[in-house]
């Protein structure tokens, strides 16, 4: 891989925030190291990943009063050519300034001493997934809708990155795909062979660098075998499970990838559970594993970000305890930049 994504335990977040305050939303992503643009589904439902991901989508039903997002085959359908006929237009897979007002201010600012900036949408596997039909059946299913799918939300990620690199050259996209971990689940009706096969022809059409946002438990070989740039993970809760792939992880940072691991819950008892000293415990754990199993410690803390361990829209506090865990994560940081001289 040749990527420009920085490491060296820079701090990130994931995107949806539990905030109605544009502002201070605003203001609390850009306290980490590598800004990003917030996803606010507490302020509007025009905000709500799934949503975002949907503008200009044919077949798509939305009812913003009601907080509905459906699909229908027959709106599909009639509304299918016209699509096609608006691919040349970047202002077709551009998230509007009513889908979100939150990008459209990031995309005010200047950015560009920043060591890079991220945005995101939602993946295609996890959109066609949560998406249902007239018959309450995901759209991921549909061998008519999903290769167009695919295509479409190939040109919406381009577009975004190719706006967000003239705010910085370290530009760098999250796929969010929570529904990777539903794939190998007997009950998914789609193959993780069939999975593997049209991701790899969905990055084949996005523009590095790219990567994967999830927190659950998915099968971690499929996923770190894909040709990403950048894979972020809730290790928090995951960290028995993914240590145990230290094979997976060597070859994926030996092509440059890196890994940012989500370690400061954002939930509001696990929160309240640790302290710092006890997550940073946590975390080096798990990589003292990974190197007693050969990986590269120095290439490992190169290729590595830091991040809360997931998104969380409700906690008793509100935003507060999610506004702790960007403050913890900057603290873990920063300690484990100077043991480790980064």
């Amino acid at each position: 891989m040749d990527n420009l994504i920085p490491g060296n335990l820079l701090t990130t977040a994931m995107a949806v925030m539990p905030h109605t305050d544009v502002d201070r939303a605003l203001e609390m992503a850009l306290s980490l190291d590598v800004p990003f643009w917030p996803q606010l589904p507490n302020f509007s439902y025009y905000e709500d990943m799934y949503v975002q991901a949907a503008e200009h989508f044919p077949g798509i039903i939305l009812d913003v009063d009601k907080r509905t997002l459906r699909f229908s085959m027959d709106k599909f359908t009639d509304e299918l050519e016209a699509t096609l006929l608006q691919f040349d237009d970047p202002t077709m897979f551009d998230i509007s300034e009513t889908y979100s007002a939150v990008y459209h201010r990031f995309l005010s600012l200047d950015l560009a001493d920043r060591p890079a900036i991220r945005g995101q949408l939602e993946g295609p596997i996890s959109f066609g997934f949560n998406i249902l039909d007239q018959d309450e059946r995901p759209i991921l299913f549909d061998d008519t809708v999903r290769p167009f799918m695919l295509d479409f939300m190939a040109r919406r990620l381009n577009v975004q990155l190719s706006r967000l690199k003239q705010l910085n050259d370290n530009a760098f996209m999250f796929v969010d795909e929570p529904g990777l971990q539903f794939l190998f689940s007997a009950m998914a009706g789609y193959s993780d062979q069939k999975a593997k096969g049209d991701l790899d022809q969905f990055f084949a059409q996005v523009e590095r660098p790219r990567g994967i946002h999830l927190c659950g438990n998915p099968d971690w070989d499929f996923l770190l075998n894909l040709d990403l740039d950048v894979l972020s993970l809730d290790v928090y809760t995951n960290a028995e499970i993914f240590s145990s792939y230290a094979a997976s992880i060597r070859k994926f940072l030996d092509r440059d990838g890196v890994i940012v691991w989500g370690i400061v819950p954002t939930g509001f008892e696990a929160f309240e559970k640790e302290e710092t000293l006890s997550m940073i415990q946590r975390l080096e754990n798990v990589w003292k594993i990974l190197w007693s199993k050969g990986i590269d410690r120095e290439q490992m803390i190169a290729r590595s970000m830091l991040s809360p361990a997931t998104c969380c829209l409700v906690n008793p506090d509100k935003e507060h305890t999610v506004e702790r865990a960007f403050s913890s994560v900057k603290k873990i940081s920063n300690r484990l930049r100077e043991k480790y001289g980064s």
